[in-house]
């Protein structure tokens, strides 16, 4: 009998051919620069950072070419999946702005996108396989292959099912169908060619060229389920979807040889290879890879929650990804992340290492650069999910709230309060009569009631709220002079016993009798958007 009449025993139901399936996904129309790139997880819960820099990746690489970036979606290890699994991704993807031209949802003609339902392909391929005489049913238990492996470490042997170890490597089509027809269990082993005591050479597109033993384990192309593991389905995803690069975790790298022996045991020609380094986190003397079970800065809820805006932590990725991204982005501070011609050769190949610290820096300035309608609009959404309360007053003064994020923004050097939207209503609460309640005020030099109530009245008897700035300062000079503060601070140091105190005391007065704090935006335009009668109100308060 001939490995054709095998495949058929095995396949009987396989009618298609892969000559059948490269008619059905022939190559991409694309040009000499662009690539297909993807990014595969499993749907067993939301993104964490790990994985969401893992996409980010492929992301940049696919639409910096104009290429093609594929969502697909790899459930066969259903132990582990999650109901809404495969829309949480997607939510999580799109929320982070993420261009995917191929999906679940979007479909593409180079579908399905999800594992479970490429099942014909697996088999086509299988049967293909086995017809050329490179791969094989194997009929071992469990309780069997567990003696081997104890066999295999007694004496100190590689484990592994290869050799004289692969047990069923060499059944006859009789023997073969006797089990069939008793109807044993049964797995597809790939039927290896490699010698182990020889090395393959390839090159990483991250980490250069690496030399490696070639693979001679049998590998398991097809559980007894009908489902293949991760290694099989990805070769025959990724060529059948016509991937140019492969993105996957750096652990996978001790695999390549044995996913190049598929690669070519099929008969596809191999994608280029680019082995991603894992997010890293600093704990003490060690440094391990974030972890979404052990560290909470690594769930992306975790910044949504805060309010640190996606483009923040897609600039962030941006450094990560690229050494010499930072440099670029401080000589071009207006530029997207997306004007960066990113390259592999630049990627870290120590491990990037994450730094909370340092994005919520990235952050305060990403959002100081913002116009304070967009940051208004970005604030109502967020204060809608996490704070009902502060909703409605952004709500109910939408215009004044617009002017109070504007204080000191539409300048060379914009303040940088803000690191995250939830920090916002800790800075500028005290706008807002509803919440100006419970109050402490934070006094400095000048803490007698009665002094400060003296400050007060002189100064409320100036004011003027169509005065430009210097007139304003002019007049805070004036109540200096009439109580016996020094308006000169040149002429305060000089001669500090000859005065009260100075005009930054009067100033501190003024600024913390209208917000109760001493450290705030520009105090001249705080007081325009509080108004006269306002400021009465809360001078009265003292």
């Amino acid at each position: 009998m001939t490995n054709k009449d095998l495949a058929d025993l095995l396949y009987p139901d396989v009618t298609k051919t892969i000559e059948d399936l490269e008619k059905m996904f022939p190559p991409r129309n694309l040009q000499d620069n662009q690539e297909v790139c993807r990014f595969a997880p499993s749907p067993t819960g939301r993104m964490h950072m790990g994985n969401l820099y893992a996409s980010f990746v492929p992301e940049v690489f696919a639409n910096q070419s104009n290429g093609v970036f594929i969502l697909r979606i790899e459930d066969t290890d259903n132990k582990r999946a999650i109901a809404n699994g495969i829309q949480l991704i997607i939510d999580d993807l799109e929320n982070y702005h993420y261009i995917v031209k191929e999906d679940p949802i979007k479909g593409g003609l180079y579908g399905p996108y999800i594992q479970t339902e490429r099942k014909e392909i697996y088999h086509t391929v299988a049967k293909y396989l086995v017809s050329i005489g490179r791969a094989y049913p194997c009929f071992c238990s469990e309780e069997d292959l567990t003696k081997m492996r104890e066999q295999q470490e007694q004496i100190k042997d590689r484990i592994g099912y290869y050799g004289k170890y692969a047990k069923c490597r060499n059944l006859s089509y009789d023997e073969v169908k006797k089990h069939i027809e008793k109807g044993d269990k049964w797995v597809l082993r790939l039927k290896s060619e490699g010698d182990f005591n020889k090395k393959i050479i390839f090159k990483d597109l991250v980490k250069g060229t690496i030399q490696l033993p070639e693979n001679d384990i049998d590998q398991v192309l097809i559980k007894s389920d009908g489902i293949p593991p991760y290694a099989f389905a990805h070769v025959c995803d990724d060529h059948f979807m016509r991937v140019t690069i492969v993105t996957r975790d750096d652990s996978y790298i001790s695999s390549v040889p044995y996913h190049l022996e598929l690669w070519n045991a099929c008969g596809f020609k191999e994608p280029k290879f680019a082995h991603l380094l894992p997010l890293n986190k600093k704990e003490g003397n060690t440094v391990r890879k974030i972890s979404k079970r052990k560290d909470p800065e690594a769930a992306v809820s975790f910044y949504h929650e805060k309010g640190i805006p996606v483009e923040a932590i897609k600039l962030y990725f941006a450094t990560l990804m690229n050494s010499n991204f930072e440099g670029w982005f401080l000589q071009n501070p207006d530029k997207s992340y997306r004007d960066f011609k990113f390259t592999f050769d630049k990627m870290s190949k120590s491990g990037p290492l994450f730094d909370l610290d340092k994005l919520i820096n990235i952050s305060k300035n990403y959002i100081s650069k913002l116009k304070a309608t967009e940051v208004y609009e970005t604030l109502l959404n967020w204060s809608y999910e996490f704070d009902l309360e502060f909703y409605n007053l952004l709500t109910k003064y939408k215009n004044y709230t617009i002017n109070i994020l504007n204080i000191e923004r539409e300048q060379k050097k914009p303040r940088k309060d803000f690191s995250c939207y939830s920090e916002i209503k800790k800075y500028i609460w005290y706008m807002y009569d509803e919440l100006f309640t419970n109050l402490e005020y934070e006094w400095q030099n000048i803490t007698d009631q009665d002094e400060i109530r003296k400050i007060l009245k002189s100064y409320i008897l100036k004011y003027d709220i169509n005065d430009d700035k210097d007139n304003w300062f002019n007049k805070m000079k004036e109540v200096c002079s009439e109580l016996g503060y020094a308006s000169d601070m040149k002429q305060y140091k000089e001669n500090p016993g000859n005065y009260k105190g100075n005009i930054a005391d009067i100033s501190n007065v003024l600024r913390v009798a209208l917000t109760t704090k001493a450290m705030t935006p520009d105090l001249y335009e705080i007081m325009k958007l509080l108004g006269r009668d306002k400021i009465e109100e809360r001078f009265n308060m003292i």
